[in-house]
């Protein structure tokens, strides 16, 4: 065991952990369960044994309805189920499932996990499939289109919705229609502005659609030759769709809402000013939808709320040094946290408290309201590789914040403590 005092310097906790990566060759055991980061005093936990487990995208719900238990994708890409109140784990469906940021979704409802995997005898298409939490019953829903997969499920778990590519053309990826392995793919620019500024100039005809979680009959609900990707349901409204045009922010309409029949199809982050660019968005608890907003792109940042309802807004200001590739919200809407960014100095977990500028009769109508995050930093992050995101996520009952990384070599899944820890600290 490695105590530290409370006020260690920097290097030396780095030096510590470092030491612990390196001697994890010898065996997972090497490698610490759990340690109080000396720089931040919070309490982290390594919650999965298994190298190359990770957990879900941060707009991806991950937990059951009872809050109790969190699915994250095991090293064969298949899908295991974590207990947040022992903090043990277990398999539940053996990969390969899926692939993307949607391969994997929670069902809000009922404890069933979606997912879609390939078919064995023709790589155009996938199925896909739902897995009993408790029983570990699989059942197959439905197959789906040529090149299709799923994204999301809705709030009553009545729908299921994806998109995909009509014809042969050439995914984001490289890929095309029938190429089934990463060998047949064509070769990639290493630059990811390059590969989606080809994949924007294509305009591929897409189609979204519903599939029936009952039947396993889909529908389609929107055409298009834009580049449309990250469909979400509301957590609230299970008629109500949110998607993203994909490409350079500031060279798409990005943020969109539609209803599953196709109606009411509005595009809800006009731009104001040359180069602003939006994305990485998701729904809070209450159905409204958060997103990051650049003024533009490394001189002024606002996490951005949309109300649905009312179109009401806010901005919340934060300090370029403190970005976040991702930002979420806490289930009882107090506290927003941040995966942290390969910006200088941005290398953190962080918690972010909101503070709502107090309107003192502004003139104007239908005005934003202002404010700005206090951030907190729970984790450092400055032996984590940056090309795998972190992605946060609160725990249902706000105690945690789950994560992804590579800190140690391979990646894990982990948890911090959203209060702080005792004033001394260990690495155990």
């Amino acid at each position: 065991m490695l105590i530290f005092p409370s006020r260690v310097p920097r290097f030396l906790a780095t030096v510590a952990l470092l030491a612990l990566s390196t001697a994890a060759t010898a065996g997972e055991q090497s490698l610490p369960r759990s340690w109080i980061d000396p720089d931040t005093g919070h309490r982290v936990i390594r919650l999965t044994d298994e190298p190359g487990s990770a957990s879900l995208y941060f707009n991806i719900n991950a937990f059951t309805p009872d809050g109790k238990r969190m699915v994250y994708t095991t090293a064969d890409h298949g899908i295991g189920v974590l207990d947040l109140t022992t903090f043990t784990s277990r398999p539940l469906v053996k990969g390969p499932v899926g692939g993307g940021p949607g391969a994997v979704v929670m069902g809000r409802k009922t404890a069933t996990v979606y997912f879609f995997k390939g078919s064995p005898d023709d790589p155009k298409y996938a199925s896909l499939w739902a897995a009993d939490i408790d029983s570990g019953k699989q059942r197959k829903i439905a197959d789906l289109p040529r090149r299709a997969g799923i994204f999301s499920i809705n709030a009553d778990e009545t729908l299921g919705v994806g998109s995909y590519i009509v014809g042969e053309g050439e995914d984001f990826n490289g890929r095309q229609a029938g190429q089934a392995t990463p060998a047949d793919w064509v070769a990639e620019p290493l630059n990811k502005e390059q590969k989606m500024a080809r994949r924007l100039a294509a305009r591929l005809p897409m189609i979204v659609f519903t599939v029936d979680l009952k039947t396993g009959r889909t529908k389609p609900v929107l055409a298009s030759t834009d580049w449309i990707d990250h469909l979400q349901f509301s957590p609230t409204d299970p008629t109500l769709l949110m998607y993203a045009h994909q490409g350079a922010w500031q060279q798409v309409e990005k943020l969109w809402t539609i209803r599953t029949d196709g109606s009411q199809n509005t595009h809800i982050d006009p731009r104001v000013m040359q180069m602003e660019g939006s994305g990485h968005q998701w729904w809070d608890n209450n159905g409204n939808i958060w997103y990051d907003l650049h003024f533009p792109e490394g001189v002024d940042a606002f996490v951005a709320s949309y109300n649905v309802e009312n179109g009401k807004r806010i901005w919340l200001h934060y300090d370029q040094q403190e970005s976040s590739i991702h930002f979420t919200r806490s289930p009882d809407g107090t506290l927003f946290a941040g995966d942290g960014s390969t910006a200088p100095g941005a290398q953190w977990i962080y918690l972010f408290r909101p503070e709502l500028v107090k309107d003192d009769h502004s003139l104007g109508e239908n005005l934003i309201q202002p404010g700005r995050l206090k951030a907190e930093r729970l984790v450092n992050m400055s032996t984590h590789n940056y090309r795998l995101e972190p992605n946060v996520h609160f725990t249902p009952d706000g105690k945690y914040l789950i994560f992804r990384s590579n800190m140690f070599g391979a990646t894990y899944v982990f948890a911090v403590e959203v209060a702080s820890a005792a004033p001394t600290s260990a690495v155990h």
